[in-house]
């Protein structure tokens, strides 16, 4: 029965017998050890496995609501399907390896000759003699980490694609048309020297498969989603394919490189990196350096704003951080896309925001709305929040987007490191100041 003169919630929710009256509200269900006292124990399987005799075990449960997040916290893995592109590091790898004097420098094995004749290769290469005596000495191997592999790839291909500016003729399921942020009226200064380029993807495919998935915490064990026979062939997951479209934003390198090797920004960063390695479940995040942490931060940003302009919702919108500087290859950048199992796609409501015109002024209004939180000063103020705090300055009011539409589930998010606070220089620091000064608005 539904009685409002209890309570809300779960306490105007209550079970009553027809016979005697009396009743219970549901929310005495979620007390310490509710069901424990009613003499209700676990079984020992999950509640698709089938009861087996002697599996009941002694631990206490838990009654949670059926709609609650932490029922069911899937982990899955998506690829984007484009042309297989090899990052520019491992092409002058190729390169130096091919070179005619490159077995000399391994044959010298680091004397006196190796690092002069490096330096002929590197002179004729235009690249660094470090690089030349890495690859001599071996190198050193990235992590084995399928995502950021399967990123470095699609990063590689975006840079293809941005090579050329202008409309994108080709063919198939990767079709992206970019321009340079250089030159177009409209872009106040201090963003052009942090956005390089920006890419409308007017075509792309991705595979998402589910790996597992956890129940009720995130420390629980993972229960896979291997679907081959008793996993004795190679695995089988759950999979779909999408297509739908987006927008590619490319940062400049050299000033995010810059910007993030400040002392204020790596302590800022520090202490979400801290929070990161002190907690155990935490360690499937990616590392928060202060690039991801900014550029993560830019993209929920973005994707607020463009909910209200593209037609979709923002649940309906993904994210995907291209911000690592231990790769071959580093990278700066983002997309931010939508998909749908139709095989024809979106209907391009997204992708026409991605023209120069549109996007700036969103970009700009999506700051000035993350300029003031609702729940400032406390917001900004903050470093602890989110869920074991792996938050900073970020909450429900400024920053945070439904959970399916990040990559983390709403963690390693600050605003501080975007707009800069009173000791930290933010990475688009200045961009709003510039645009008041000038007399323009926002969209």
């Amino acid at each position: 029965m539904r009685s409002a003169k209890h309570g809300e919630g779960l306490k105007s929710l209550r079970v009553e017998c027809g016979g005697c009256k009396r009743s219970r509200p549901l929310s005495d269900l979620v007390t310490k050890d509710a069901l424990g006292r009613d003499g209700i124990r676990c079984k020992g399987v999950q509640p698709w496995q089938d009861q087996m005799p002697g599996n009941a075990c002694d631990h206490k449960l838990f009654a949670v609501q059926r709609g609650a997040t932490g029922n069911y916290i899937a982990e899955r893995i998506s690829a984007l399907d484009i042309p297989e592109e090899r990052p520019r590091s491992a092409e002058a790898d190729d390169a130096i390896r091919n070179h005619m004097f490159f077995e000399k420098v391994v044959a010298d094995n680091g004397g006196p000759q190796s690092e002069m004749i490096a330096g002929w290769i590197a002179g004729e290469l235009g690249i660094t003699t470090e690089q030349v005596l890495s690859v001599a000495a071996g190198g050193s191997e990235p992590a084995d980490d399928i995502l950021l592999d399967l990123k470095d790839g699609e990063w590689a291909a975006f840079l293809r694609k941005l090579e050329k500016p202008g409309r994108d003729r080709s063919e198939g399921d990767f079709v992206v048309d970019s321009w340079s942020v250089d030159g177009h009226q409209g872009v106040p200064s201090t963003l052009a020297a942090r956005l390089t380029a920006v890419g409308q993807v007017r075509r792309v495919r991705e595979v998402r498969a589910l790996k597992g998935f956890r129940r009720y915490s995130a420390d629980a064990e993972m229960i896979s989603a291997d679907l081959s026979i008793d996993g004795k062939r190679r695995p089988v997951f759950p999979a779909i394919e999408m297509y739908g479209e987006g927008i590619f934003l490319q940062f400049d390198e050299e000033f995010l490189t810059e910007w993030e090797n400040r002392p204020e920004v790596q302590a800022r960063a520090g202490i979400l990196v801290s929070r990161r390695n002190e907690t155990p479940w935490a360690h499937r995040l990616d590392v928060p350096e202060p690039r991801y942490v900014a550029l993560h931060t830019i993209a929920h940003l973005l994707i607020r704003r463009l909910a209200y302009a593209s037609g979709y919702s923002s649940a309906s919108l993904q994210e995907r951080i291209y911000a690592h500087s231990d790769r071959p290859d580093s990278t700066a950048g983002i997309l931010i896309y939508t998909a749908a199992g139709d095989a024809q796609g979106t209907l391009g409501g997204l992708v026409r925001l991605g023209d120069p015109d549109k996007l700036v002024p969103l970009l700009l209004a999506a700051l000035d709305d993350a300029d003031v939180c609702s729940n400032d000063p406390v917001c900004i103020e903050s470093d602890r929040q989110g869920t074991s705090s792996l938050n900073l300055s970020a909450c429900h009011g400024c920053s945070l987007v439904s959970e399916t539409s990040c990559e983390t589930a709403n963690r390693l998010l600050d605003r501080q490191l975007v707009l800069g606070g009173s000791h930290v220089p933010g990475l688009l620091d200045g961009v709003l100041e510039e645009v008041r000064s000038s007399g323009l608005e926002k969209e």
